[in-house]
């Protein structure tokens, strides 16, 4: 359907580009590689990840990449084109766990306004709210506040003996579920459910840590090159305030002695890419994929495939040597050649 209704082409004659995470299970990989070449018979496949291809936008070779998606927060820093597999970072924080806390803090602080009456608790017109409600309601509701606002926020939140005192919150909104449904969406909800990206937890960790942590754990000559090109993708770092808020808390944390003395640099820098957040890695794949050269030594052939049974694993923009690619002794498989090629 994907190739023969929307996109129009023979999946015979095109290269296939797939984006993925560094996190992918094999097995999916695996299932989706018998697919392509068993089912449409491409003539080649490569799984590229999705934070190296990211650079690729860009034109840079080295960055500290944060990838904010749905289900997790991952960080990889890459040097010269090759990731830096030991030092990556990752949190369960992301557009998943803020819809958890949204539809929490919806069901106990919410009401809604139906035909015939008004006021009634959320609880009891539904009994959950789906998650593209959810979603939705993050998107054109709620946003990031900033650093000092934020702390205040947390502290309200966390008060124990009741001293602390939360900043007036942003007004109310109506939202409506259906022709005869408006929900009240409180001010206090709009931007208090971000801020479970930045709560520390017993652990001292959240999304801004996530990048210092890995920081910390690159060699010393990397670092500063590596802190001064920061690039974020990802769907929830589309969140109003979310960029700011990010540098606004590794400036902060920096400061702290876990920090201080680890990481002699105080310059932190947050490429813009040409693309939205979310769109960045699928547009380097784009950019890569044009790039037939690379794309054919970097590819792995229907050939290769038949006699191995196996899909290589990434490493860097270079070619791999052979004896990675082929058991060494035996002839290789065929190599792939330009899709397109005017070699007689």
């Amino acid at each position: 359907m994907l190739y023969f209704r929307h996109l129009l082409v023979n999946p015979r004659d095109r290269r296939v580009v797939i984006i993925e995470s560094v996190l992918c299970p094999s097995h999916f990989r695996d299932t989706l590689t018998r697919v392509l070449f068993k089912h449409f018979e491409v003539p080649s496949v490569l799984f590229a990840p999705s934070h190296l291809m990211s650079l690729l936008t860009l034109g840079i070779n080295s960055a500290m990449v944060l990838d904010c998606g749905y289900a997790e927060s991952l960080v990889l820093p890459i040097y010269e084109g090759i990731p830096i597999l030991s030092c990556w970072g990752s949190l369960p924080l992301g557009g998943k766990a803020i819809h958890k806390e949204l539809e929490y803090q919806l069901l106990e602080q919410c009401t809604v306004d139906t035909g015939l009456a008004k006021g009634q608790s959320l609880p009891s017109v539904m009994g959950s709210v789906p998650e593209d409600i959810v979603e939705d309601i993050k998107v054109r509701t709620c946003f990031v506040s900033d650093l000092q606002r934020g702390l205040k926020i947390q502290a309200a939140k966390f008060n124990i003996d009741g001293s602390a005192e939360r900043p007036s919150p942003p007004p109310d909104v109506d939202y409506p579920l259906d022709g005869e449904k408006i929900l009240h969406v409180v001010g206090p909800i709009r931007d208090s459910v971000v801020e479970i990206l930045f709560e520390q937890d017993n652990e001292e960790t959240s999304v801004a840590t996530l990048i210092l942590d890995s920081l910390v754990q690159c060699p010393i000559d990397t670092r500063k090159q590596l802190a001064e090109n920061l690039v974020v993708i990802g769907g929830t770092a589309m969140l109003p305030g979310f960029l700011h808020r990010l540098m606004a808390e590794i400036r902060y944390l920096v400061e702290k002695p876990k920090y201080k003395e680890a990481l002699a640099t105080k310059t932190f820098r947050i490429h813009t890419p040409p693309a939205k957040p979310n769109c960045v890695a699928w547009l380097g794949g784009a950019i890569f994929g044009a790039l037939q050269d690379i794309l054919g030594s970097r590819s792995v052939s229907k050939e290769y495939y038949s006699q191995t049974g196996r899909i290589p694993d990434w490493c860097c923009l270079n070619n791999p040597p052979l004896e990675m690619m082929f058991d060494v002794g035996k002839a290789p498989p065929p190599l792939m050649k330009r899709a397109f090629s005017t070699e007689k």
